[in-house]
Protein backbone atom coordinates (compact mmCIF):
# COMPACT_ATOMS: atom_id res chain seq x y z
CA UNK A 1 0.00 0.00 0.00
CA UNK A 2 1.46 3.26 -0.68
CA UNK A 3 2.63 5.91 1.92
CA UNK A 4 0.90 8.64 3.06
CA UNK A 5 2.87 12.00 3.31
CA UNK A 6 2.45 14.94 6.10
CA UNK A 7 3.98 17.99 7.48
CA UNK A 8 6.60 17.51 10.47
CA UNK A 9 5.71 18.41 13.55
CA UNK A 10 7.76 19.25 16.68
CA UNK A 11 6.45 15.94 18.12
CA UNK A 12 8.35 13.79 15.25
CA UNK A 13 12.13 15.44 15.89
CA UNK A 14 13.32 12.13 17.77
CA UNK A 15 11.86 9.60 14.19
CA UNK A 16 13.15 12.79 11.81
CA UNK A 17 16.42 12.80 13.72
CA UNK A 18 17.08 9.06 13.12
CA UNK A 19 16.27 9.22 9.49
CA UNK A 20 18.45 12.23 9.35
CA UNK A 21 21.19 10.40 10.75
CA UNK A 22 20.69 7.45 8.95
CA UNK A 23 21.27 9.96 5.35
CA UNK A 24 23.80 10.96 6.85
CA UNK A 25 25.35 7.89 7.46
CA UNK A 26 24.90 6.96 3.92
CA UNK A 27 26.89 10.01 2.77
CA UNK A 28 29.84 9.10 4.90
CA UNK A 29 29.89 5.52 3.85
CA UNK A 30 29.62 7.05 -0.62
CA UNK A 31 32.81 9.82 0.83
CA UNK A 32 33.92 9.86 3.99
CA UNK A 33 36.75 11.93 4.22
CA UNK A 34 34.41 14.88 2.79
CA UNK A 35 31.37 13.60 4.65
CA UNK A 36 33.04 12.97 8.09
CA UNK A 37 29.99 12.91 10.69
CA UNK A 38 30.72 15.26 13.59
CA UNK A 39 31.13 13.62 16.83
CA UNK A 40 28.20 14.91 18.12
CA UNK A 41 25.90 14.70 15.11
CA UNK A 42 22.73 13.03 16.05
CA UNK A 43 22.85 16.01 18.95
CA UNK A 44 23.72 18.93 16.04
CA UNK A 45 20.95 17.70 13.46
CA UNK A 46 18.09 17.41 15.89
CA UNK A 47 19.34 21.33 17.37
CA UNK A 48 19.40 21.91 13.81
CA UNK A 49 15.53 20.88 13.42
CA UNK A 50 14.62 22.04 16.49
CA UNK A 51 15.56 25.63 15.79
CA UNK A 52 14.45 25.93 12.49
CA UNK A 53 10.66 24.09 13.45
CA UNK A 54 10.69 27.33 16.46
CA UNK A 55 11.98 29.86 14.57
CA UNK A 56 9.19 32.51 14.20
CA UNK A 57 11.05 34.76 11.59
CA UNK A 58 12.93 32.13 9.78
CA UNK A 59 15.89 33.76 7.36
CA UNK A 60 14.37 31.23 4.70
CA UNK A 61 11.41 28.79 4.50
CA UNK A 62 11.67 25.48 5.10
CA UNK A 63 9.75 21.96 5.72
CA UNK A 64 10.73 18.69 6.29
CA UNK A 65 7.82 16.04 5.14
CA UNK A 66 7.28 12.80 6.51
CA UNK A 67 6.06 9.39 4.56
CA UNK A 68 4.00 7.00 6.95
CA UNK A 69 2.96 3.36 5.95
CA UNK A 70 1.74 0.46 8.57
CA UNK A 71 1.67 3.27 11.09
CA UNK A 72 5.64 4.34 11.02
CA UNK A 73 7.80 7.04 9.71
CA UNK A 74 9.57 5.23 6.48
CA UNK A 75 10.59 8.54 4.86
CA UNK A 76 11.60 11.98 5.14
CA UNK A 77 11.79 14.91 2.44
CA UNK A 78 13.51 17.88 3.09
CA UNK A 79 12.36 21.67 0.97
CA UNK A 80 13.65 25.25 1.21
CA UNK A 81 12.70 28.47 -0.65
CA UNK A 82 16.05 29.62 -1.40
CA UNK A 83 17.01 33.60 -1.07
CA UNK A 84 18.27 34.75 -4.19
CA UNK A 85 22.00 36.12 -3.55
CA UNK A 86 21.46 39.54 -4.48
CA UNK A 87 23.74 39.55 -7.85
CA UNK A 88 20.74 38.07 -9.59
CA UNK A 89 17.74 39.17 -10.98
CA UNK A 90 15.79 36.31 -9.65
CA UNK A 91 12.33 37.50 -11.58
CA UNK A 92 10.98 34.14 -10.44
CA UNK A 93 10.86 34.61 -6.61
CA UNK A 94 12.47 32.29 -4.33
CA UNK A 95 13.55 28.95 -6.47
CA UNK A 96 12.05 25.53 -4.42
CA UNK A 97 15.14 23.61 -3.32
CA UNK A 98 14.74 19.74 -2.56
CA UNK A 99 17.79 18.96 -0.04
CA UNK A 100 19.66 15.83 -0.41
CA UNK A 101 19.44 15.25 3.37
CA UNK A 102 16.30 13.17 2.59
CA UNK A 103 15.72 9.46 3.14
CA UNK A 104 13.73 6.64 2.91
CA UNK A 105 13.78 3.84 4.81
CA UNK A 106 14.30 0.00 3.14
CA UNK A 107 10.62 -1.08 4.52
CA UNK A 108 8.93 1.60 3.04
CA UNK A 109 6.98 0.81 0.08
CA UNK A 110 8.27 0.36 -3.12
CA UNK A 111 6.84 4.14 -4.28
CA UNK A 112 7.74 5.75 -1.14
CA UNK A 113 10.53 8.19 -2.58
CA UNK A 114 8.87 9.08 -5.63
CA UNK A 115 5.76 9.99 -3.60
CA UNK A 116 7.60 12.02 -1.39
CA UNK A 117 9.56 13.52 -3.95
CA UNK A 118 6.17 14.79 -5.66
CA UNK A 119 4.38 16.07 -2.42
CA UNK A 120 7.92 18.16 -1.83
CA UNK A 121 7.26 19.45 -5.50
CA UNK A 122 3.67 20.04 -4.10
CA UNK A 123 4.75 21.88 -1.21
CA UNK A 124 7.44 24.47 -2.75
CA UNK A 125 4.55 25.44 -5.68
CA UNK A 126 2.30 25.95 -3.03
CA UNK A 127 4.88 27.74 -0.96
CA UNK A 128 5.32 30.30 -4.58
CA UNK A 129 8.02 28.60 -5.62
CA UNK A 130 8.33 29.26 -9.62
CA UNK A 131 11.90 27.34 -10.25
CA UNK A 132 12.58 23.84 -8.53
CA UNK A 133 15.81 22.57 -8.31
CA UNK A 134 17.02 19.35 -6.42
CA UNK A 135 20.33 18.23 -4.34
CA UNK A 136 21.71 15.05 -5.02
CA UNK A 137 25.07 13.47 -4.21
CA UNK A 138 26.27 11.40 -7.53
CA UNK A 139 24.89 8.13 -8.09
CA UNK A 140 22.79 9.05 -4.84
CA UNK A 141 19.27 7.24 -3.95
CA UNK A 142 17.25 10.28 -5.32
CA UNK A 143 19.01 10.60 -8.32
CA UNK A 144 16.84 8.18 -10.49
CA UNK A 145 13.40 10.26 -9.14
CA UNK A 146 15.32 13.01 -10.09
CA UNK A 147 16.00 12.69 -13.91
CA UNK A 148 12.36 10.61 -14.12
CA UNK A 149 10.65 14.02 -13.12
CA UNK A 150 12.50 15.91 -16.07
CA UNK A 151 15.29 17.34 -13.90
CA UNK A 152 18.86 18.21 -15.42
CA UNK A 153 22.20 19.18 -14.24
CA UNK A 154 22.54 22.63 -13.51
CA UNK A 155 25.05 23.34 -10.79
CA UNK A 156 27.96 21.03 -9.49
CA UNK A 157 30.17 20.23 -6.82
CA UNK A 158 33.38 19.29 -7.31
CA UNK A 159 35.19 18.19 -4.68
CA UNK A 160 39.13 16.72 -3.30
CA UNK A 161 40.65 15.78 -0.21
CA UNK A 162 44.48 15.15 1.17
CA UNK A 163 44.60 19.45 0.19
CA UNK A 164 48.50 20.47 0.83
CA UNK A 165 50.32 23.78 1.09
CA UNK A 166 52.39 24.86 -1.96
CA UNK A 167 54.22 27.62 -2.85
CA UNK A 168 52.29 29.65 -5.28
CA UNK A 169 52.83 31.04 -9.12
CA UNK A 170 54.59 34.27 -9.21
CA UNK A 171 51.73 35.80 -11.82
CA UNK A 172 49.47 35.50 -8.49
CA UNK A 173 48.79 37.43 -5.74
CA UNK A 174 46.67 38.73 -2.79
CA UNK A 175 43.78 41.08 -3.95
CA UNK A 176 43.76 44.66 -2.62
CA UNK A 177 41.04 47.30 -2.71
CA UNK A 178 42.82 48.62 -5.56
CA UNK A 179 41.75 45.44 -7.31
CA UNK A 180 38.22 45.92 -6.72
CA UNK A 181 37.01 47.18 -10.25
CA UNK A 182 39.32 44.84 -12.26
CA UNK A 183 37.74 42.03 -10.21
CA UNK A 184 34.17 43.89 -10.77
CA UNK A 185 34.59 43.60 -15.01
CA UNK A 186 36.10 40.09 -14.56
CA UNK A 187 32.59 39.45 -12.90
CA UNK A 188 30.35 41.23 -15.00
CA UNK A 189 32.07 39.25 -17.83
CA UNK A 190 31.76 35.81 -15.34
CA UNK A 191 27.99 36.81 -15.13
CA UNK A 192 27.46 36.96 -18.97
CA UNK A 193 28.51 33.62 -19.64
CA UNK A 194 26.29 32.19 -16.83
CA UNK A 195 23.27 33.85 -18.22
CA UNK A 196 24.12 32.14 -21.39
CA UNK A 197 24.54 29.05 -20.15
CA UNK A 198 20.95 29.26 -18.34
CA UNK A 199 18.67 31.76 -17.27
CA UNK A 200 18.01 30.99 -14.25
CA UNK A 201 21.42 33.00 -13.47
CA UNK A 202 20.40 35.60 -15.04
CA UNK A 203 22.03 39.27 -13.22
CA UNK A 204 20.41 41.82 -11.39
CA UNK A 205 20.60 45.47 -13.05
CA UNK A 206 22.52 46.83 -10.11
CA UNK A 207 24.86 43.31 -10.37
CA UNK A 208 27.81 45.07 -10.69
CA UNK A 209 27.37 48.07 -7.66
CA UNK A 210 26.31 44.74 -5.49
CA UNK A 211 29.39 42.50 -6.05
CA UNK A 212 31.98 46.05 -5.93
CA UNK A 213 30.55 46.42 -2.35
CA UNK A 214 30.67 42.82 -1.45
CA UNK A 215 34.32 42.33 -2.43
CA UNK A 216 35.08 45.68 -0.78
CA UNK A 217 33.86 43.25 2.28
CA UNK A 218 35.28 40.50 1.91
CA UNK A 219 38.83 42.04 1.77
CA UNK A 220 37.84 42.45 5.63
CA UNK A 221 36.86 39.47 6.35
CA UNK A 222 39.26 37.58 8.14
CA UNK A 223 38.13 33.61 7.12
CA UNK A 224 38.47 34.02 3.61
CA UNK A 225 41.38 34.94 1.29
CA UNK A 226 41.10 36.71 -2.25
CA UNK A 227 43.81 36.27 -5.02
CA UNK A 228 43.98 37.87 -8.43
CA UNK A 229 46.10 36.68 -11.54
CA UNK A 230 48.06 39.61 -13.67
CA UNK A 231 51.07 38.19 -14.95
CA UNK A 232 51.73 41.20 -16.96
CA UNK A 233 49.99 43.90 -14.87
CA UNK A 234 46.92 43.21 -16.44
CA UNK A 235 43.85 41.47 -14.02
CA UNK A 236 43.04 38.34 -15.69
CA UNK A 237 41.57 36.17 -12.77
CA UNK A 238 40.23 36.80 -9.18
CA UNK A 239 39.43 33.74 -6.71
CA UNK A 240 38.31 33.64 -3.51
CA UNK A 241 38.83 31.07 -0.87
CA UNK A 242 36.29 30.67 2.22
CA UNK A 243 35.09 27.86 4.87
CA UNK A 244 32.06 25.79 3.84
CA UNK A 245 28.67 26.64 4.95
CA UNK A 246 25.71 24.72 5.97
CA UNK A 247 23.75 24.73 2.76
CA UNK A 248 25.85 22.33 0.78
CA UNK A 249 26.81 20.03 3.90
CA UNK A 250 23.46 19.01 6.73
CA UNK A 251 24.49 19.43 10.63
CA UNK A 252 25.75 15.88 11.07
CA UNK A 253 28.25 16.83 9.25
CA UNK A 254 31.96 18.47 10.34
CA UNK A 255 33.00 20.90 7.54
CA UNK A 256 35.68 22.94 10.21
CA UNK A 257 38.29 21.06 7.81
CA UNK A 258 36.41 21.56 4.53
CA UNK A 259 36.93 24.94 2.16
CA UNK A 260 34.46 26.38 -0.18
CA UNK A 261 35.57 28.00 -3.55
CA UNK A 262 32.79 29.85 -5.71
CA UNK A 263 34.18 33.07 -7.03
CA UNK A 264 36.30 31.61 -9.35
CA UNK A 265 37.21 33.29 -12.99
CA UNK A 266 39.93 33.57 -15.52
CA UNK A 267 40.01 34.87 -18.66
CA UNK A 268 41.33 31.29 -19.80
CA UNK A 269 37.89 29.47 -19.18
CA UNK A 270 36.20 32.79 -20.96
CA UNK A 271 34.69 30.02 -23.81
CA UNK A 272 32.68 27.52 -21.53
CA UNK A 273 33.58 25.34 -24.32
CA UNK A 274 37.29 24.76 -23.99
CA UNK A 275 40.15 26.40 -22.26
CA UNK A 276 42.56 28.79 -24.09
CA UNK A 277 45.81 27.63 -24.57
CA UNK A 278 47.10 25.36 -22.07
CA UNK A 279 44.91 26.73 -18.68
CA UNK A 280 47.82 27.41 -16.95
CA UNK A 281 47.12 30.67 -15.94
CA UNK A 282 43.77 29.71 -14.52
CA UNK A 283 45.05 26.36 -13.14
CA UNK A 284 48.05 28.80 -11.68
CA UNK A 285 45.25 30.92 -9.72
CA UNK A 286 43.40 28.06 -8.37
CA UNK A 287 45.91 26.59 -7.56
CA UNK A 288 46.96 29.71 -5.15
CA UNK A 289 43.52 29.33 -3.52
CA UNK A 290 43.63 25.70 -2.84
CA UNK A 291 46.54 25.87 -1.24
CA UNK A 292 45.25 29.08 0.92
CA UNK A 293 43.06 26.57 2.04
CA UNK A 294 45.11 24.20 3.09
CA UNK A 295 47.89 26.92 4.92
CA UNK A 296 44.31 27.28 6.98
CA UNK A 297 44.09 23.63 8.31
CA UNK A 298 41.46 22.67 5.46
CA UNK A 299 41.61 18.97 4.55
CA UNK A 300 38.78 18.75 1.68
CA UNK A 301 37.30 21.28 -0.71
CA UNK A 302 34.76 21.79 -2.67
CA UNK A 303 34.19 23.79 -5.85
CA UNK A 304 30.99 25.43 -7.30
CA UNK A 305 31.07 24.84 -11.76
CA UNK A 306 27.95 25.36 -13.93
CA UNK A 307 27.12 21.70 -15.22
CA UNK A 308 27.28 23.11 -18.80
CA UNK A 309 30.75 25.11 -18.47
CA UNK A 310 32.71 22.34 -19.82
CA UNK A 311 35.96 24.09 -20.14
CA UNK A 312 35.64 25.02 -16.08
CA UNK A 313 34.66 21.31 -15.13
CA UNK A 314 37.98 20.02 -17.36
CA UNK A 315 40.32 22.55 -15.46
CA UNK A 316 38.45 21.23 -12.16
CA UNK A 317 39.28 17.23 -13.25
CA UNK A 318 43.00 17.87 -14.16
CA UNK A 319 43.41 19.46 -10.48
CA UNK A 320 42.39 16.44 -9.36
CA UNK A 321 38.87 17.04 -8.62
CA UNK A 322 35.61 14.89 -8.99
CA UNK A 323 31.72 15.84 -8.69
CA UNK A 324 30.31 14.87 -5.37
CA UNK A 325 26.96 17.11 -5.46
CA UNK A 326 24.66 18.09 -8.29
CA UNK A 327 22.36 20.29 -8.50
CA UNK A 328 19.68 19.86 -10.88
CA UNK A 329 16.33 21.75 -12.49
CA UNK A 330 12.97 21.08 -13.56
CA UNK A 331 13.03 21.66 -17.07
Amino acid sequence: MSPSVRPAVMADLDILTDLLMRDAEQRQIADPDLWTLRADARAQTAAAVKRAMENENPPFRQQWLLAEAGGAVVGVIHTILLPVPPIYAGEFGAPGLIMEDSYVSDSAPDDTRAILFAAAEADLIEAGAKVLVASSIVDGAWTRVQTDRNYVPLTLYLARTGLRAQTGAASVRKATEADVPAIVGLSAEHRQILMDLNVFWKPHPDADVRFGSWMARSLTLPDRDMFVADPEGEIEGYAISQPATALHFPPAHDIAATGFIDDFHHADLQDPDRIEGSGKGALDLFAMAEAALAQRGNDAALVVCPAAWGAKKALLEAAGYETALVWRIKR
